[in-house]
């Protein structure tokens, strides 16, 4: 992002994010969902209350339909999937209003892939809380933490 005129601050998590953005408020924020300890959904709220003009990309290699919703559903611009390049993201920046030529599945999402969905979905309504999900699950949390810690199941 530099080589294309960006000024370019690193976070490396919703702590560091928050301070950088309290000192110099971004016009543009890439947030990566998964950071170490919170979510990045935590860092694009912040960010939307400090200044609601922020145009922010969530990019995530664990993209789900819950999170994506919640991405949106707090502010961000777009939400894009790893891996992504400079020119995608930038055009996500400018991206102000819906697509409808996206197209459709042609078949429906795997069984193992509607149960990783249904498990992010109810992990976000938990607030990222483990043992609170695994119990709104009905499993055992390290059955939970095992499952989460794999990659997204294709669709």
């Amino acid at each position: 992002m530099q080589q294309r005129g960006y000024h370019v601050r690193i976070a490396h998590n919703v702590n560091e994010g928050i301070a950088a953005a309290r000192q110099e408020s971004p016009e543009y924020a890439v947030v990566d969902l998964r950071m170490p300890r919170d979510s990045g959904l935590e860092l694009v709220k912040a960010l939307m209350a400090l200044d609601e003009n922020t145009r922010v990309v969530v990019l995530t290699g664990y993209a789900s339909v819950a999170t994506a919703v919640e991405a949106i559903k707090l502010g961000a611009r777009h939400y894009l999937t790893k891996p992504a390049d400079a020119d995608e993201i930038i055009n996500a920046f400018h991206k102000d209003e819906g697509d409808v030529s996206v197209p459709l599945r042609a078949k429906p999402l795997s069984v193992a892939r509607l149960e990783w969905e249904h498990i992010h979905k109810v992990l976000n309504e938990c607030q990222g809380n483990i043992s609170q999900t695994a119990r709104r699950l009905g499993m055992h949390r390290r059955t939970l933490q095992r499952k989460l810690a794999k990659h997204p199941v294709k669709e």
